[in-house]
Parts: structure tokens; C-alpha cells; sequence
């Protein structure tokens, strides 16, 4: 009789290669594939086949391992592969049917590390000491987990897993800050309180935060299913010819985490709710296309600090 891990190692094998290389866990698993597409993309070869040493030796009860895809197709496109995936293993881990997996790994407050602000005069002010979740402090620890020598290779496939969603996610203006407003007195938890959809509504609800979250997917969507190596790398390479490498080295600030949050927060007042937003409903086209310039840049922006940081950890800068 085969074992109960085997079946779920043979599930999850079957099943990425039926989807192509693609996960529909919902930045959302486009956004943080795109980030980590360009990441591999400036990757020195050193820091790539660490990387790859890693995931491949992450715990069994992880699953991360089982991504790297059986098959014919070539070492270079399942380890890229294997990394994109890595990039949105923290939001399959969510899944509460893997009850040992979640158990184990998911962290919610890992994702995120709002600053409490409110919109006073036009102007956004922030909220002096009160704050909320773990990104950044996690960030930190991450970098120093990877540098330890004295952890084992299963120990830091687990936290590249978690910097390479972690640091995606910080680049998401609504990942940095929760609104203060007189319909949210609490905190409006990034947006997930701003309801885009009508308060009738009861099914495909959209709200301000997972509009960001899947800017990329909204403005570009699939076309026939079309597998990653196709719509990622695609999309990718568009966002790297607009926003090139060497335009943003002086931008990098590699290990400033805080500032990596700090800087989210510019994008609120005007972009992310400027004056045409409107609860219960769908932003106009224009509002998307500033959301859609503001998200490609930032996950140019991820992408390259990604690299770099993982270029003078495991490889060449």
C-alpha cells in the first residue's frame, strides 16, 4: 500500500505538471513569479545553484522539493521553475487541507508591516508607534538565517522560501500600511476593509487589497491557459526593458528593510487612494493604469534587490 506522503508528493507532482508550471494560490502568484523571474534573471550562476542546493533540500513536510518537476524538459527551465514557485510557497502553505503543513509554516503576520496612517488635509500623516506585523523584522532575520553557516541546508531552504515572498511583498504599497479612517476607527488591514465590490454583493468580492495584489494579472490576463514559461517570463522581460537594472542601482538600500517599507508609504495619498476612489466600486481605467505603472516598477524594484542580496550572500554581486 503506498503511504499517505508518497500520495501527496505524487498528487502535487501530477498536478504541477498538468498546470503547466502554474499555481492558482493567489503580491499573487503572478506578481511574485514576475519578481522572481527577474530576480534569476541577475543572479550570478553561483548564487543560482545555491539557491536551487537549498529548495532541493528543504524538509519533506515543506513540499518545497516536490516543485522541482520530474520530466524531460531541461535543468535550467525546472530550476527556474522551482524558484518562481519557492517565491509563493509562504501563500501555499495557507492551505489548511495540508493540516501539518500549515501548522507548521504558515504565518500570517510574516506577510506584511503596516504603519498606521490617515488622510488629514489632502496630506497622509502617519501615526507615530503604532504599528503591525512582522515583515520586516522577519526580513532581517532572514538574511542573518541564510549567512548562519551553522544551519543546515533544510533549515535555510525555508527562509530563502519565505525573504523571496517576504521582500516581494513589502513592495506592495497596501502590504506597508492600514488606512485610519471613521468607517475603519481600527485600521482599514490594507485595504481588505475597502470593499471595491457592492456591499450586496456575495460572490468574486473584490477589495482595494487584492486589486493591487493582482494588478499585473488584471491588466495582462492569460491567454489560453498559457503555462508560466510563456505569460512570466513574458511579462517579466516587458517590466525589465522599461525598468532597467542599471537605473535602479543607486536605489537598491540592500539590507535597509525599514526603508524598503518606509517607501510604500509615498505611494498612498495620491496613488492608491487618490480622490477617485470610490468604495462598492471598480477604479476607472486611469487609476489602473497608474496602479499597473506603480506595480511593475516596484516589482522591478524587488526583483533586483532580491538578487543582489542573494548574489552577496551565496554567489558574486
Amino acid at each position: 500500500m503506498m503511504s499517505k506522503k508518497y500520495l501527496v508528493t505524487a498528487f502535487l507532482v501530477v498536478a504541477l505538471n498538468l498546470m503547466c508550471g502554474t499555481f492558482a494560490f493567489a503580491w499573487d502568484d503572478t506578481g511574485h513569479k514576475v519578481s522572481a523571474f527577474i530576480a534569476w534573471r541577475q543572479m550570478s550562476p553561483e548564487a543560482r545553484a545555491k539557491a536551487v542546493k537549498l529548495l532541493l533540500a528543504a524538509p519533506e513536510d515543506s513540499h518545497l522539493s516536490v516543485y522541482y518537476p520530474a520530466g524531460s524538459r531541461s535543468a535550467a527551465a525546472k530550476e527556474l521553475e522551482l524558484f518562481m514557485i519557492a517565491s509563493t510557497w509562504a501563500d501555499i502553505v495557507r492551505d489548511r487541507d495540508f493540516k501539518v503543513r500549515f501548522e507548521k509554516y504558515n504565518q500570517g503576520p510574516w506577510h506584511y508591516a503596516d504603519i498606521f496612517w490617515r488622510q488629514a488635509n489632502g496630506k497622509a500623516e502617519m501615526l507615530v508607534n503604532r504599528s503591525e506585523g512582522l515583515a520586516i523584522t522577519k526580513l532581517y532575520d532572514f538574511e542573518k538565517n541564510l549567512k548562519d553557516e551553522t544551519l543546515s541546508d533544510a533549515e535555510k531552504a525555508v527562509n530563502l522560501a519565505w525573504f523571496l515572498h517576504v521582500a516581494g511583498d513589502v513592495h506592495n504599497p497596501l502590504h506597508n500600511a492600514s488606512r485610519i479612517t471613521e468607517v475603519e476607527p481600527k485600521g482599514d488591514s490594507g485595504g481588505n476593509l475597502f470593499l471595491l465590490s457592492p456591499a450586496a454583493a456575495t460572490e468574486n468580492r473584490v477589495n482595494l487589497h487584492s486589486y493591487w495584489d493582482s494588478i499585473l494579472r488584471r491588466n495582462v490576463p492569460r491567454e489560453n491557459d498559457a503555462c508560466d514559461s510563456d505569460y512570466i517570463a513574458s511579462m517579466a522581460n516587458k517590466i525589465m526593458k522599461k525598468h532597467q537594472p542599471v537605473e535602479m542601482k543607486e536605489r537598491l538600500k540592500l539590507g535597509d528593510y525599514k526603508e524598503w517599507n518606509a517607501e510604500g508609504f509615498r505611494f498612498l495619498n495620491e496613488t492608491v487612494y487618490d480622490e477617485t476612489l470610490k468604495r462598492g466600486a471598480l477604479p476607472a481605467k486611469k487609476y489602473q493604469n497608474r496602479a499597473v505603472a506603480v506595480g511593475e516598477e516596484q516589482i522591478a524594484l524587488a526583483g533586483y534587490r532580491m538578487a543582489e542580496t542573494l548574489n552577496r550572500i551565496f554567489g558574486k554581486p
